[in-house]
């Protein structure tokens, strides 16, 4: 599923979001959802959110549980 839109995100999903330290390189982190910190319903680059690891960064995938 897409991350580019708030309405696919809810806390305790599995997804996999690039930190912004990983940009450059496109590495990417698997983590449940603890937060969403975007307001906007979209954003082009995936939605951000904090992980229940602390981690935060753009959601570039929902994952299958």
């Amino acid at each position: 599923m897409d991350g580019k839109k708030r309405s696919n995100i809810k806390p305790g999903l599995h997804v996999s979001i690039v930190l912004k330290k990983d940009q450059r390189t496109g590495k990417r982190t698997e983590g449940i959802v603890k937060d969403i910190l975007t307001n906007s319903p979209t954003h082009p680059h995936g939605i951000k959110v904090r992980l229940t690891s602390g981690d935060v960064g753009r959601v570039q995938e929902i994952l299958p549980d």
